[in-house]
């Protein structure tokens, strides 16, 4: 499943036409596409009214209306500020006219049953018109089904900000998504969002990571297999105060697979863990031995920062370790605002809204209206892979590709998630060759456990501990020969 921002999918339509591939014919096949998949969710006696724009927006919704009365459907096709003005659209508009069937420039008298909004598309610019207001708070109140082609009207393409919206109860998103279907508040108003394809080639920088993804670069491992296959992972985590951290952290890294964990930690913590983890060895006096220098042989992975509050140690340990050429995830403590110096091997950051606003210097309402844009930027700047958390996780990379991930819920908004996460994520990028699918499966598993534990118990009683008691079983699902 792809993401496209305006830019690319206007590129896309000229390629198309360039290519011989006319803009009626592409209006044509996305209007039967939309036709094809809208059908499965009508009932043949139910009123529509389909709203239509004056752009190509507006001409997916006549062909729609064509498809609709041509298989006997009451369609009310409503052109509430002109006919169409764009040249395809007007095309399939006078061929719509020329079989007969019926159409209006006012709105008939009510209920509909079914409202399918084809006002506005990726050319959205806010703020909206009076009249266009007007007649989304119109649409809100009406009690029918909500149908939104593309984006729904009132929300821009590429960022959140929405104010008066259509709220859709469905949103067809045409050769792919855009990324307001995941940002915020432009999100609320998608409700179930699904890309319809149009035959155009796939070529997208971001994509949504799916279970397919997981299942194709996720296999049972080899009967050869031995410990040291899997990779040793160095965890800098816990202190006397928060050694639950490290635990967390610990345990998301042994369940989902590494080899062996060192977890560098107090004393007095390492006590606690190895109640729950004796399969980890501990490096006493962890952080402090990092700092001047001490550091274990046979790493080929670390992440630093649950549970971490010294600073300064924190800054001695990273500069000591920034040459050494292994994978390092930075997390909670450890994200503190630093320059990134160029660095041989990969760096992977894992900061929630708040730590990413500390980072960037923005607020978390932009951030939040730009959670794609903003990542992406910051990766390329800096060189590092960003895993922005919250809902619909960004993954970017240093070259302006990217991920989006679609599992989890309300459950992971517990103290501890994250610190599984960066366990998991540890843990994958020791023992799986590709860093790039290795993170985007751990994010995609932490979210799939929260989906999984929901099915039995309630979002509000589930807590960081539980993900990793059911790793196993949705592992065991998705990984095949």
């Amino acid at each position: 499943m792809f993401i496209y921002r305006e830019v690319e999918i206007r590129k896309a339509d000229e390629t198309a036409a360039q290519n011989g591939l006319s803009g009626n014919a592409l209006m044509e096949t996305a209007g039967r596409s939309l036709f094809l998949r809208i059908k499965e969710i009508l009932n043949k006696n139910s009123r529509i009214l389909i709203l239509s724009g004056r752009g190509n927006n507006g001409g997916d919704g006549i062909v729609l209306a064509r498809y609709l009365n041509q298989w006997g459907y009451k369609v009310d096709l409503v052109f509430p500020f002109g006919e169409p003005k764009s040249d395809s659209a007007s095309e399939h508009f006078r061929y719509y006219k020329s079989v007969g069937y019926s159409w209006s420039t006012s709105i008939g008298d009510g209920p509909y049953d079914v409202i399918i909004d084809a006002l506005l598309g990726v050319g959205t610019r806010l703020p909206l018109n009076q009249s266009y207001q007007d007649l989304l708070k119109w649409c809100n109140q009406q009690h029918a089904l909500k149908i939104a082609i593309d984006i729904p009207t009132g929300v821009l393409a590429d960022r959140g900000e929405a104010d008066i919206a259509f709220h859709a109860d469905y949103t067809f998103s045409l050769h792919g998504f855009k990324p307001s279907t995941f940002l915020l508040p432009s999100n609320t108003y998608f409700g179930q969002a699904e890309s319809i394809d149009i035959g155009l080639p796939q070529d997208a920088k971001w994509k949504i990571w799916s279970e397919k993804n997981v299942k194709r670069t996720m296999k049972k491992r080899g009967s050869n297999s031995h410990k040291g296959t899997f990779g040793t992972g160095l965890l800098v985590a816990g202190t006397d105060e928060m050694p639950g951290s490290a635990m967390l952290a610990g345990l998301g890294a042994m369940k989902i697979g590494i080899g062996k964990l060192v977890i560098a930690t107090t004393p007095y913590a390492a006590s606690i863990i190895a109640t729950r983890l004796p399969e980890a060895t501990y490096l006493h006096d962890g952080l402090n031995k990092l700092a001047v220098g001490t550091f274990p042989d046979g790493i080929r992975a670390m992440a630093i920062g649950p549970g971490l509050t010294d600073e300064k140690l924190i800054d001695q340990v990273l500069e000591n370790v920034w040459e050494k050429e292994i994978p390092l995830v930075i997390d909670a403590g450890a994200l503190g605002k630093r320059e990134f110096a160029p660095r041989k091997a990969p760096i992977i950051i894992t900061p929630h809204p708040g730590e990413f606003s500390r980072l960037t210097g923005l607020s978390v309402k932009e951030i939040e209206a730009n959670r794609l844009e903003i990542s992406s930027q910051f990766a390329l700047q800096k060189n590092v892979i960003v895993v922005l958390k919250g809902a619909n996780t960004v993954i970017a990379f240093p070259n302006g590709t990217g991920f989006i991930n679609r599992t989890g819920n309300a459950a992971l908004a517990k103290g501890g998630s994250g610190d599984t996460l960066t366990g998991m994520i540890l843990g994958l990028i020791c023992s799986e060759s590709d860093i790039t699918s290795a993170i985007a499966n751990a994010v995609y598993l932490h979210g799939l456990c929260a989906d999984e534990l929901v099915k039995e118990q309630n979002e509000r009683s589930i807590v960081a501990g539980d993900i990793t008691n059911v790793l196993g079983r949705v592992m065991n699902r998705l990984i095949t020969d």
